[in-house]
């Protein structure tokens, strides 16, 4: 009896713990590109602009869709132009900066996004053959498999994921934004991967 209670609690314990680490991935690649999701708090994009500045890359290109809120009073419609206003206030290079916004999407936000982005690349003067996508924490494992199905076969896609500032991932089930973050994005991994979001 006692084993069969120790089988049960571990096997509800070991997804509890390793399921942001699988969610939030960090696989980067050798690329030139940087891609940053627009929508990310002020934080992840100063980290993105990090990266940005360690890495080898030579361009960066954030990515959204329409403000769902704000879009009438504000300056910005879509976070592609979100985004890239907060990387040129915190002194980002306007020359090495692109802002590919998406069409308006109510669902599948990331799909349309990354579908934008592969629509607008051969109309740009890059040549780009790998990327890597900067975006949020347990986004990441979705994020990284939409760009990929997206982009492939002519890119390559790595992925960095930022670290949230709002709950600790290692006890992620001990706050309620770790809880919403990581039961939201385990369910939208789910749905990309089987769902109809190719449509």
């Amino acid at each position: 009896m006692g084993s069969k209670v120790a089988t049960i609690i571990t096997s509800i314990v070991l997804p509890v713990n390793h399921i942001h680490s699988f969610l939030a991935v960090n696989s980067p690649i050798p690329a030139d590109v940087l891609v940053v999701e627009g929508w990310l708090p002020d934080y992840a994009i100063k980290a993105a602009m990090t990266e940005f500045k360690s890495g080898s890359y030579r361009y960066l290109i954030t990515t959204g869709v329409a403000l769902p809120i704000g879009f009438y009073l504000a300056e910005y419609k879509t976070w592609a132009e979100v985004g890239a206003a907060t990387l040129l206030a915190l002194g980002f290079d306007r020359e090495r900066l692109a802002a590919v916004p998406a069409h308006n999407a109510l669902k599948d936000r990331t799909a349309a996004a990354a579908v934008a982005l592969k629509e607008w690349l051969p109309t740009s003067d890059l040549q780009v053959s790998s990327i890597n996508l900067y975006t949020m924490g347990a986004h990441a494992r979705r994020s990284w498999f939409i760009f990929k199905e997206a982009l492939a076969p002519d890119i390559k896609v790595g992925i960095i994921a930022a670290e949230p500032l709002d709950y600790d991932p290692r006890t992620w089930w001990q706050s309620s934004a770790g809880v919403k973050t990581v039961m939201f994005e385990a369910i939208g991994y789910v749905y990309a991967r089987f769902g109809d979001w190719r449509n």
